[in-house]
């Protein structure tokens, strides 16, 4: 259970008196939000607001609410967060932006916590957002049981291997086909947007992050792979890598491919990825799913239509787990293969965090090699670069923002198309809201 509360206090002594009330409450935690009042009241009581905070756990200050002042050069309510530091305070953050402090709070919540904000202006609707979202919450948790893991407002920048991206409004773990159904089904009561994540290797998520449930499926049901014969069985959350590794460990090839991506099952399947001139279909027996309506159905590969980079069947319904067939092989045959895998992609790959390829190929000229000829490798906007290594792949810098990325793309893409004519269509799936 959480507990919420709102005061208008704004002066130091009313806020101090008002967070030594909350901490006698006997919560958990005091998690603060707030909102100063008025640059020169900030400029000239910044010491006092140091000391203000000491009775709360983490406190998270947005920018001031100038109630028709000017701003002041070098007041904001960075200001404040440095005084409060100062002071020795450990579990301070500033937040520039009013609209996602409910995010920065809400992502470190836990039962048994109260939640304050204060201040002046409208800081006071965050909580109501909080408030609002934190009983759907609730309801995601009791879906995933016991066994399965849900966060509030959970930076999709942690679940990508380009490591951009807003935050995920609810971020759900189920770890069984059972629970998965039961999100689906709650999304569809409550009338919420549905994403499926996995390893989030062929994916660019927006600066404003997802407003909706999104789905990682893992642990339990979902990592298991299981090898009958010549075919593996894997859940959604399995690794590819581990796929083509359990192909070896019972002297199946025609897998090794798999060892060159780096996302999961589910995604895979989704978009049918490949590698080493194989693809995810060239394998697949059968492939078990859940439909908008939470009902489980198999489909054999027959049954799928398939295409270069896309499977339609898995834009409204989501991959459980899938049936990959493979041919008796010398084991001295698989590891040299694997072995090749390895080698072209440390070769051919850059080691900075990417999200795959970016285009996908043209018909006249594979994407990597137009970009390369267009003198467009390392080429930048802020901390989003194309690669050196290879033109196809774009690295972040570290602390690149997804409109970064964004840019980039649309800078390689324009170039294209003006100098060689050829529309270059993003193999990589970009998803969420514009911040």
């Amino acid at each position: 259970m959480y507990l919420l509360g709102d005061d208008y206090a704004t002066h130091p002594t009313e806020i101090r008196a008002t967070l030594k009330t909350a901490r006698s409450a006997g919560r958990k935690r005091v998690l603060t939000m707030f909102q100063p009042h008025r640059y020169s009241r900030t400029q000239a009581l910044r010491r006092e607001f140091g000391a203000a905070f000491d009775d709360a756990d983490r406190v998270v200050i947005t920018d001031v609410y100038p109630a028709s002042e000017k701003p002041i050069p070098g007041v904001s309510g960075q200001t404040i967060v440095d005084e409060i530091a100062a002071h020795g305070h450990g579990g301070v953050s500033y937040q520039p932006r009013r609209q996602l402090l409910h995010c920065d709070v809400g992502n470190i919540i836990d039962e048994g916590d109260l939640v304050v904000s204060l201040g002046a202006g409208n800081i006071h609707e965050e909580l109501a957002i909080l408030a609002a979202d934190l009983v759907i919450f609730e309801k995601l948790q009791a879906a995933v049981g016991a066994d399965g893991k849900a966060r509030l407002y959970e930076p999709l920048a942690r679940h990508t291997t380009l490591r951009v991206g807003g935050p995920a409004r609810f971020w759900v773990e189920p770890n069984t086909e059972r629970a998965f159904a039961e999100v689906i089904r709650l999304c569809g009561r409550e009338n919420l947007l549905l994403f499926v994540i996995g390893r989030g290797s062929n994916l660019l998520v927006r600066d404003g992050g997802i407003r909706g449930v999104v789905v990682h499926p893992s642990g339990g049901e979902f990592d298991r792979i299981e090898v009958s014969g010549n075919e593996i069985t894997a859940g959604a959350g399995a690794k590819l890598k581990e796929v083509a590794y359990a192909g070896k460990a019972a002297g199946l090839g025609g897998l090794e491919w798999m060892e060159g991506i780096p996302g999961a099952v589910g995604g895979s399947l989704r978009m049918n990825a490949g590698a080493m001139g194989g693809q995810t279909f060239d394998n697949v027996v059968s492939v078990r799913f859940l439909d908008g309506q939470g009902n489980a159905h198999t489909k054999t590969r027959s049954e799928i239509e398939v295409f270069y980079r896309h499977v339609p069947l898995f834009e409204t319904n989501y991959v459980v787990s899938a049936v990959f067939s493979g041919a008796p092989a010398p084991r001295d045959t698989i590891e040299k293969k694997l072995e090749q895998s390895q080698e072209k992609r440390r070769s051919s790959q850059p080691a900075a965090k990417s999200a795959g390829c970016i285009f996908k190929n043209p018909r006249s000229i594979p994407a990597g090699k137009l970009v390369e000829e267009l003198g467009l490798k390392n080429t930048r906007v802020g901390n989003a670069r194309v690669s050196e290594v290879h033109g196809n792949f774009f690295v972040n810098d570290g602390g690149a923002s997804a409109s970064e990325m964004l840019e980039l793309i649309d800078k390689v893409k324009a170039v294209a198309r003006t100098e060689r004519g050829i529309e270059l269509e993003t193999e990589v799936q970009i998803v969420g809201e514009n911040a």
